[in-house]
């Protein structure tokens, strides 16, 4: 097989390049990928960029899924945080496969992620990617979303998920870039949110229905699940961790009472954003309501012990920290985010 390709260089540093995918184009032969080519409209650039190209290259290397049921796959990522190596591939991802369309859950945190995961949909069947559901606007599950949108899929999020990613984007790609390259980054951007989930959202793949649900602020202001009824297994984002240290970016109290109200999902599994790839259900959520319970209880406390935030960081959730990795990375600013919260209470 083969798949058309063009090569971007940075217009600022033209010696940094990367072959980019353009998905939809992938034939059995060179000449025919050629030829498919030939008819296909000429794209707009990114700013910032030269190309070279379009051209045709044997199909490059996939992003690794399980199966975890039959017609629904995981991509488990790198419990780390983004850097050169690992080139932004920290969280997990879903495809999920109906019979008449496919649904990709996530999509990591650059558009080489949405193109290996391409790949990945390609080598498994023809059907056409409908949808590319985000489950909130944190950069490791977003970026990866615009190769999709570009082959046709419609991108649901929550309500809030297009402003959130509207403020945040220039910060969130240029930290990006300083963690795994210029390089590695080229093509990258936000894909526009073509379905706002305000409430609960059915997606038919065909013979396969999926629920999607946005709820309040938890994890942060735009978090999404999908439950997939075929299988039961619930894609909780990063309302459920595991074996990554939890992060807070939302509301405390909202977190504890949206985890309370995931328990009553009829779910057969849960796919954590980090860690899994699956976990039993609803035992699978313990851990992470355990660590958000010790975070409330010793902020409480030092905020009735009159202490001041600088000197109460350091000791909140400290009991934590052996059943974590990544724990110092991310505690000190969960304890912030959580002082700040409840100091008002």
């Amino acid at each position: 097989m083969f798949e058309a390709i063009v090569t971007l260089c940075l217009v600022a540093a033209p010696g940094i390049c990367r072959d980019v995918l353009m998905p939809g184009h992938e034939a059995a032969t060179e000449a025919a990928c050629l030829a498919a080519l030939e008819r296909a409209p000429v794209a707009a650039l990114p700013e910032g960029v030269i190309a070279g190209g379009p051209f045709c290259l044997p199909v490059g290397e996939a992003l690794g899924f399980d199966e975890v049921a039959p017609g629904v796959l995981v991509h488990v990522g790198a419990i780390a945080e983004a850097d050169g190596e690992n080139g932004g591939d920290m969280a997990n991802l879903g495809i999920v496969i109906g019979t008449r369309s496919v649904a990709v859950i996530d999509t990591g945190s650059a558009r080489w992620m949405g193109e290996a995961i391409w790949r990945a949909v390609r080598a498994r069947t023809g059907l056409p990617v409908s949808h590319v559901i985000l489950t909130h606007m944190h950069p490791d599950h977003v970026f990866g979303a615009t190769v999709l949108a570009e082959a046709g899929a419609k991108v649901v999020g929550h309500e809030g998920l297009a402003r959130a990613l509207a403020d945040r984007q220039e910060n969130y790609l240029a930290s990006l870039e300083a963690r795994i390259g210029a390089g590695r980054l080229i093509g990258t951007a936000v894909a526009p949110v073509d379905v706002a989930v305000a409430d609960v959202v059915e997606i038919d793949l065909g013979g396969r229905v999926l629920e999607l649900r946005a709820w309040p602020v938890a994890h942060t202001g735009t978090d999404l699940t999908v439950l997939d009824r075929d299988s039961g297994l619930l894609f909780a984002g990063d309302l459920v961790f595991d074996v990554h240290a939890p992060t807070l970016d939302g509301a405390l109290r909202g977190w504890q009472a949206v985890l309370a109200g995931l328990a009553d999902i009829p779910a057969s599994g849960v796919v954590p954003g980090h860690g899994g790839p699956v976990l039993p259900w609803p035992e699978g959520a313990q851990d992470t309501a355990r660590y958000l319970d010790v975070l409330a209880r010793d902020t409480r406390a030092a905020i009735a012990r009159g202490e001041r935030l600088s000197d109460a960081v350091a000791g909140i959730a400290a009991e934590e920290r052996d059943r974590w990795q990544l724990f110092d990375q991310h505690n000190a600013r969960n304890a912030t985010v959580a002082f700040t919260e409840l100091e008002w209470e």
